[in-house]
């Protein structure tokens, strides 16, 4: 009966926060349209905004919840921007549980006594969040480190919220004039996945593995390492950073921190993962970030990560560049060539489509233009033509708009499109320029001194099976000749015997 309590604690949320007045324009059924109408609302409900109420109730709700609004702020080509941006501002924060439980984790995980794992280790955690906690810890060589735990009872808990989730998804699919659209079900699904996912704390090992060796001695971000022989899925121990908090903005000016190249470096990490690595970090807010003394990042929590393919690469850059010179047609065409839209789209309808819902954002200052609001309009004309769009580009868009967002509160001057055209007309020229074909023709130069010595050959035995499968699409037609003549004669010989009898 634990669902049927955590079911009634749902009913009671949505009255409290007066959540049916955001579920009864959407409903299909006049009838079932009207009953929501009619509900009884808390009279506080009616004070805030519905997005604001939306993110509150989920709030309410606790970590699963929260952890699902998150997810859904990911993704305004389901849902209204407003709701997204709202959504965006959940925080997961939570009281910490006992260390003695933490130590009792770190035990299963790792197989031996807590004292034999660590030199030191602090009961007591240095922050909490809604599936884990940090506690600090020194190994016997000397290295302080900080332990990731999970939660002793989260599993439990996500797996009874997941399938009321799934119950709830499968009635909006059935009730709502939007529910097959929005595909409420397959939402659900992917966030099981990207919940699970965070869950297992050595993806998050293998991720920061992956940035650090990525940045490995940058100027401009530091990764901490990780100590593989302390992880397991439910504990992950990686170097202890020490920094400034990035939106303690007045620690850092006493600091004596470049905040105007600080900035800068923010939006240029960004590119580079995106651009030359194609793999980056999907939960920059300012709580994943400190500052070291030399003026560098410290990126922390590397539990979601997105990654991005050549081609969607390609198109992405390509996407930027035409939004920035305003050539809408060619942001219509990349969107057909890259997929984003039905390969049947008129590129005209399209390109009329993009300008009516981005030419406004240009009466700006470039320097107050929004790369993530470009993302965002480039979505609601997406959504307009019914396209599912990719998690990895909706995990950049959620991405840039933190980034940009932390840029602009370190240097309100930051002009982000003079910082990054450079980067991406550089990017774009050793892709598509000389020097990206000396580059491709050496990479593929050991498949092609494979290849060329028995390229005759088999062109050769190309030609012979072609010529082989002529022989035997020769001898088929005679087969099939051969049978209708054998039918033929049979019948006349049928009705020559007839004949014969009956004469």
């Amino acid at each position: 009966m634990k669902w049927f309590k955590r079911f009634t604690v749902i009913v009671r949320t949505v009255y409290r926060y007066g959540l049916a007045d955001i579920l009864r324009p959407y409903v299909r059924s006049r009838r079932l349209g009207a009953l929501l109408g009619r509900l009884p609302q808390s009279p506080s409900a009616q004070n805030e905004p519905l997005p604001v109420r939306l993110r509150s109730a989920l709030e309410s709700l606790g970590p699963v919840f929260v952890k699902f609004g998150q997810m859904l702020s990911t993704r305004p080509d389901l849902i209204p921007a407003a709701y997204a941006l709202e959504l965006a501002k959940l925080q997961d924060k939570v009281p910490p549980f006992d260390g003695r439980l933490a130590q009792a984790q770190i035990e299963a995980g790792l197989g031996r006594p807590l004292h034999e794992i660590y030199a030191e280790f602090d009961l007591n955690p240095v922050a909490s969040a809604s599936v884990a906690q940090v506690h600090r810890a020194r190994l016997f060589g000397g290295e302080a480190v900080a332990v990731k735990v999970l939660r002793p009872d989260i599993a439990p808990l996500i797996e009874q919220d997941l399938a009321l989730l799934r119950f709830a998804a499968g009635w909006v699919e059935r009730l709502f004039a939007d529910g097959k659209r929005l595909k409420p079900r397959a939402v659900v699904a992917e966030f099981d996945k990207y919940l699970h996912d965070e869950l297992d704390l050595m993806r998050e090992a293998a991720n920061c593995g992956q940035l650090g060796r990525n940045f490995h001695n940058s100027s401009m971000l530091i990764v901490p390492k990780v100590y593989y022989d302390y992880c397991s899925r439910n504990v992950l121990t990686l170097e202890w950073m020490d920094g400034i908090p990035v939106g303690q903005i007045g620690r850092l000016r006493e600091a004596g921190i470049d905040l105007k190249k600080l900035s800068c470096y923010g939006v240029e990490i960004f590119f580079t993962q995106v651009f030359r690595h194609g793999f980056f970090h999907a939960d920059m807010h300012p709580g994943n970030i400190l500052v070291a003394p030399d003026n560098r990042y410290i990126a922390l929590d590397f539990g979601i990560v997105g990654s991005l393919t050549d081609y969607d690469k390609r198109y992405l850059a390509i996407n930027f560049l035409a939004f920035f010179n305003r050539d809408y047609h060619r942001v219509a065409t990349a969107h057909i060539e890259s997929g984003w839209v039905p390969p049947e789209t008129r590129a005209e309808e399209l390109e009329a489509a993009v300008r009516t819902v981005c030419e406004p954002i240009f009466n700006k200052p470039i320097a107050q233009i929004s790369f993530g609001l470009v993302l965002m309009r480039l979505f609601e004309v997406s959504r307009r033509f019914h396209v599912e769009i990719q998690p990895q580009l909706v995990l950049l868009q959620k991405t840039l708009l933190n980034i940009e967002g932390l840029g602009r509160q370190l240097d309100p001057d930051l002009d982000l499109w003079d910082t990054a055209k450079p980067f991406l007309t550089k990017w774009m020229n050793e892709q598509l320029g000389p020097r990206a074909l000396v580059r491709n023709l050496k990479n593929e130069a050991p498949d092609w001194a494979q290849i060329l010595p028995a390229l005759p050959r088999k062109l050769n035995a190309l030609v012979d099976e072609a010529r082989q499968q002529e022989m035997r699409d020769a001898y088929i037609r005679l087969i099939k000749i051969q049978q209708r003549q054998s039918w033929y004669l049979a019948a006349v010989a049928a009705v020559l015997l007839l004949l014969l009898l009956f004469k």
